[in-house]
């Protein structure tokens, strides 16, 4: 029994539990970028190529946010996820590359 104990609390300091406050945060930081995007399409009279740029940045940020609070990526431990993670984006940008250098040819 004191060796299901002691595993039990090793795990605990492995795995601090982080409470819903962060996640809290992490949802509202959500929504907000999302209304900033929705706004910037909506806005009539602003420059496209501006509009653009405040999308990409805003998914690059909501990205980050995912990967990092709801996919715990920040934590230690996630090597191989994130390896698969690059390895992916390096084929896709290889992929799209060759597309447009096929389609210029």
């Amino acid at each position: 029994m004191s060796n299901e104990h002691s595993a039990t609390e090793e795990h605990a300091k492995r795995h601090k539990h982080e409470g819903p406050r962060k996640h809290i945060v992490a949802f509202i930081f959500s929504i907000l970028l999302t209304v900033i995007a929705f706004a910037a399409v909506s806005a009539g009279e602003v420059n496209q190529s501006f509009i653009y740029i405040v999308l990409i940045v805003m998914a690059f940020l909501q990205v980050f946010i995912q990967m990092s609070f709801w996919m715990h990526m920040k934590d230690r431990g996630h090597i191989f996820p994130t390896v698969g993670i690059i390895f992916g984006i390096v084929i896709v940008f290889t992929m799209v590359i060759m597309a447009e250098y096929w389609a210029w040819w």
